[in-house]
């Protein structure tokens, strides 16, 4: 938010805005699905987060509320399915990785929703699709460090590293 703070120069209010409006999807996100890896695999803690920084930077730069819930719809469709498989259990692999991505796919759905371009499946619908893939998700790809990326055998090494400190 700060970086697309510099190019559009918002008011204090118009600041105070897109934090009500990236925080009010987080509550229906979080209130029809997860938000935690560990409930929903990372589509729900780097897609939702995704999400709602895209309806942000809508929101900043003078969209609509619909257009809002497009850049949403856009960003967290592309998060569906991402599993939580943190390398020792810790976030510094891979997770700090995909919040830099989440943060571009969000300024890319933000400006597809300016430029006029929709969700073909309504934001709500994209959040319970997330809470159903999410539940279906075996346990081992929702932060448990048992799956994935952490189950890799350079994942096991660097957590055995971390371990013996």
């Amino acid at each position: 938010m700060f970086a697309v703070k510099e190019k559009l120069n918002p008011t204090r209010e118009q600041m105070l805005e897109f934090l009500f409006t990236t925080g009010a999807f987080g509550f229906v996100i979080a209130n029809n699905a997860f938000i935690a890896g560990a409930a929903g695999g990372c589509q729900a803690e780097v897609g939702s987060a995704t999400g709602m920084a895209a309806a942000a930077v809508v929101e900043m730069a003078s969209g609509t509320p619909q257009q809002s819930a497009d850049a949403m719809a856009i960003a967290l469709k592309n998060m569906l399915g991402l599993v939580c498989d943190p390398v020792a259990g810790l976030v510094e692999v891979p997770c700090v990785k995909r919040n830099g991505v989440g943060a571009s796919s969000a300024v890319v759905a933000a400006d597809m929703a300016l430029a006029g371009i929709q969700s073909r499946i309504p934001a709500d619908e994209v959040i319970m699709a997330m809470y159903e893939v999410g539940r279906s998700m075996p346990s081992s790809f929702r932060e448990t460090a048992e799956g994935g990326l952490a189950n890799t055998p350079t994942g096991r090494k660097l957590e055995q590293l971390v371990l013996d400190q």
